[in-house]
């Protein structure tokens, strides 16, 4: 047996070990691999490359100023689920909200694996600039932190929202920013979201430790698979309603309870990801089949420019900010046919035209509209 399958079955082991058999994390993997855009049989590769990867990667996750969501949306999915297989690909070195050590063990921990190079660097929350007292870890400004351990790592991911374009923080007094602000976009990917759907980071890790080498990723850094193809608004369970043009407007109404959430805040047409097509909760749900509308929350416009959350961005005294979202560069990522279409349908004349305004230019000039 060669040194490569070895340390394939030695991986499988320690998989096993923690109770995920072989067969489980196989049909994991496939369905990463279908999620990728990948063939099936790239499942069985994903999985071998994966289980000798358990053995070498080590992955070091900084948090900066955000909520710890994103950790707990990747620590509370079921078993068999990404945590224990995160845990067990990788080697992880420092997270600060699962690690045993503290103080200076810790901290030493971080300093030999920065030293060390070529490890997987993970960040959550946002970078503030404004004053660096609004966010210090390990005694050093966060965006000092950043830096210094991006410096050596092979790849660096943004998790959440927060992390990847400043996310709710951005519209506070923090001077807020994503990562890919303070350190280039070089070897970055961001997997946005509110939290962000484990399967997205640990599809995106797999694809890292099988090719060596990060995903596709559009021109908002986000891997192509997951948020370029896949509309809110078409794969939408509510888009039945929304084409008879029967909108919620009353949340007590039972009568209604169903219908379109456009009236109630829903970002769905201008929002791209998988959500309703790979249910979140481990193909549970997710927020609109839950009865919220979608908050855009995957956008590099969340918060501050979808905000307020419950309001609608296409009603009248709004136009202003729709048609800066539309028109902002590199808007390719969103799907201007079907923004018109909610803009139409919600009766202002005035949006409506300047959108398809906009989709004739763009077919004029050859761009392709709906996402890469």
């Amino acid at each position: 047996m060669n040194d490569q399958k070895k340390m394939q079955e030695i991986g499988y082991l320690k998989l096993e070990a923690r109770g995920i058999n072989r067969r489980t994390f196989l049909k994991y993997c496939a369905a990463t691999a279908a999620a990728l855009g990948l063939d099936l049989y790239f499942g069985e590769l994903l999985a071998d490359a994966a289980a000798v990867a358990i053995q070498k990667k080590p992955v070091i996750w900084i948090q900066g100023q955000g909520c710890t969501g994103c950790s707990t949306s990747l620590l509370s999915t079921l078993s068999p689920g990404p945590a224990e297989i995160l845990l067990d690909m990788v080697s992880m070195r420092f997270n600060s909200t699962v690690m045993a050590s503290a103080g200076h063990v810790a901290a030493g921990v971080l300093e030999k694996t920065v030293e060390e190079g070529g490890y997987l660097l993970v960040v959550e929350g946002s970078i503030p600039t404004a004053n660096p007292r609004f966010c210090t870890v390990e005694g050093m400004p966060f965006d000092v932190l950043l830096t210094k351990t991006a410096k050596n790592a092979a790849a660096v991911v943004a998790v959440g929202a927060c992390a990847a374009y400043g996310g709710i923080p951005r519209a506070g007094l923090t001077g807020a920013k994503g990562v890919s602000e303070i350190i280039g976009s070089k070897g970055v990917v961001n997997i946005p979201g509110c939290p962000y759907k484990p399967d997205w980071l640990v599809g995106t890790l797999l694809h890292y430790l099988s090719f060596n080498s990060l995903p596709a990723l559009d021109s908002d850094l986000r891997p192509v698979n997951y948020f370029s193809r896949h509309f809110i608004h078409d794969t939408c369970p509510r888009v039945a309603y929304f084409e008879k043009g029967q909108f919620l407007e009353d949340w007590n109404d039972p009568a209604t309870a169903n219908w379109c959430l456009l009236k109630m805040g829903c970002k769905g047409p201008v929002t791209y990801a998988d959500c309703n097509r790979i249910l979140f909760n481990d193909g549970v749900n997710t927020c609109i089949r839950s009865g919220a509308p979608c908050a855009g929350c995957v956008q590099p416009q969340f918060y501050e420019t979808l905000a307020p959350l419950y309001v609608s961005p296409f009603v009248p005294g709004r136009e202003g900010e729709v048609l800066d979202l539309l028109t902002k560069e590199g808007r390719q990522g969103i799907d201007l046919a079907s923004a018109a279409l909610g803009a139409g349908v919600m009766a202002v004349p005035y949006i409506a035209n300047k959108v398809f305004e906009l989709v004739k230019k763009d077919k004029k000039e050859g761009v392709t509209m709906g996402g890469h």
